[in-house]
């Protein structure tokens, strides 16, 4: 269902929800994501921030951020994305996910509203972003599928502007919102938790195929640039045959030169009785992903210059060489190509300026 008017009418500082109908009893359907929450007056859903208010879905969170930050854009991850370059990086509250292992518990899980002091339109974001010199906007953080609305409204000024978006996702959508939210995203890095389902239920309380749906309409329907992260959490996502199979099945219907990257767990939220993991279980997965056929596979959250550094996919020539975040050589040609084969290296490129580097920078305001 498009926005409504009346709730606003009621009280200004309410906006108008998207993609939801009415449904038995009185309650309201929410048809953002495959949870279907059906809510009642005054009842929120499970990401605790779209609420039935007089019969209408309200999207609580809009123009309200947990924070802005400028970023380098290989923390996102991305590493095929304007190597280099800044992005200008924030979220809100809420997920629509319930991972128990979630490396962002205290912004994605939090109930409390009031923890969203930084209040930006999206005007306010894309001048923002371009006083910094930001290449691009990222939504992460939280998911920015729970807040869509806001996202693509952003996105819209950030292109009037010039200025590329990046949806960090775990891609748990619908179709509907699905298409209409990656035709405003420039590039995704879509977090592929697991490859069984007993894993997405038992530690996100979600199923894997709405995500194996997403990541092939993305490659396959948009123009939207894709990377995908894994976080290899000991014991529960890291043995070679799941990582061999999920390895596989990229490269099948996705194709060998979409980027993956496999990042290290640090004990958190509620599951702090897991040890961190080795670097070694993260070049054991590498290893595994590049002998099923992968271009380009990266180790993160790790000091790992084999790992984190991206080769030429056809002369296997090193292009760049990267240290965590921190870009120590760079020879790739400004039209993405490489300079001793010739080869286009996949993704999006463009004259390269110094690195923004391994920096962080808080926004106090925008």
């Amino acid at each position: 269902m498009l926005q409504c008017a009346s709730v606003k009418a009621m009280d200004p500082s309410l906006f108008p929800a998207r993609w939801w109908h009415p449904s038995e009893g009185g309650r309201i359907q929410c048809d953002l994501c495959p949870r279907d929450c059906r809510l009642s007056e005054g009842q929120r859903g499970a990401c605790f921030v779209r609420e039935n208010i007089a019969g209408e879905m309200v999207l609580t969170t809009y123009g309200r951020s947990s924070g802005f930050c400028i970023d380098p854009i290989e923390k996102k991850p991305l590493n095929h994305f304007y190597p280099g370059s800044s992005v200008l990086s924030f979220g809100t509250a809420g997920c629509n996910l319930m991972c128990k292992f979630c490396q962002n518990w205290d912004i994605s899980k939090s109930r409390d509203m009031d923890r969203l002091l930084d209040q930006a339109s999206p005007d306010e974001i894309a001048r923002s972003a371009e006083e910094w010199d930001c290449r691009s906007v990222a939504f992460t953080y939280n998911d920015p599928v729970v807040f869509a609305e806001y996202a693509m409204d952003v996105a819209d000024a950030c292109h009037a502007q010039g200025i590329k978006t990046v949806a960090v996702t775990a891609g748990y959508i619908h179709a509907e919102p699905r298409h209409e939210f990656f035709a405003k995203m420039d590039a995704a890095n879509v977090d592929l938790k697991a490859f069984t389902d007993d894993f997405y239920f038992r530690l996100t309380a979600a199923h894997l195929q709405p995500v194996l749906d997403t990541l092939r309409y993305i490659k396959h329907e948009t123009d939207t640039w894709l990377e995908i992260t894994t976080l290899l959490i000991p014991g529960q996502n890291d043995s070679p045959g799941e990582i061999t199979a999920m390895s596989q099945w990229i490269a099948r219907e996705l194709g060998v030169d979409v980027p993956l990257h496999f990042s290290a767990f640090h004990p958190d939220y509620k599951m702090t009785d897991l040890p961190a993991t080795p670097i070694g279980t993260l070049e054991r997965a590498r290893a595994i992903a590049l002998s099923a056929g992968l271009h380009h596979v990266y180790t993160g959250n790790v000091h790992d210059t084999a790992g984190g550094s991206t080769n030429c996919s056809s002369c296997k020539s090193l292009l760049i060489v990267r240290d965590w975040y921190e870009i120590e050589n760079y020879r790739l040609l400004e039209d993405g190509r490489c300079p001793d084969c010739g080869a286009q290296l996949a993704g999006r490129f463009g004259k390269h300026s110094p690195a923004f580097g391994n920096r962080r920078i808080p926004l106090t305001r925008i």
